[in-house]
């Protein structure tokens, strides 16, 4: 079953690793901070590796985002970003996982300092 790992940050100024963009990470000393991302990058490799790890991005900016809704008969795009929280997505990961549980597990290692991590599963058909 294929879970999509979302990450939601409120970074100022915008930038990834979230950790180094965030009021909490800046407030973590940079040989620990450099530890943790060590550890991330050692969590990912070993995902790539298991074939659990099928693909994840870092997004741009808000401010670099276009919405499109529904209005009348046509679509209508707008410049973004429009999300009723302060809290935008910065990226995602997709993780194939045997099941739930295993998901979850793997979820709750990508949380980081200033992040807000959102697991759900795919849709199937």
């Amino acid at each position: 079953m294929k879970y999509v790992v979302l990450i939601h940050s409120h970074m100022q100024p915008w930038g990834h690793p979230t950790i180094d963009f965030t009021e909490v990470g800046r407030a973590i000393p940079a040989d620990e901070r450099a530890a943790m991302g060590k550890e991330f990058d050692e969590m990912l490799a070993e995902l790539s590796a298991s074939g659990e790890l099928v693909s994840g991005l870092a997004l741009d900016a808000p401010s670099t985002a276009r919405t499109y809704r529904w209005e009348g008969k046509r679509p209508v795009s707008t410049d973004g970003p429009y999300a009723e929280s302060k809290e935008q997505l910065a990226g995602f990961f997709v993780l194939d996982c045997a099941t739930r549980e295993r998901a979850e597990e793997l979820a709750a290692k990508f949380a980081g300092p200033g992040d807000v991590i959102e697991l759900r599963p795919e849709m199937e058909f």
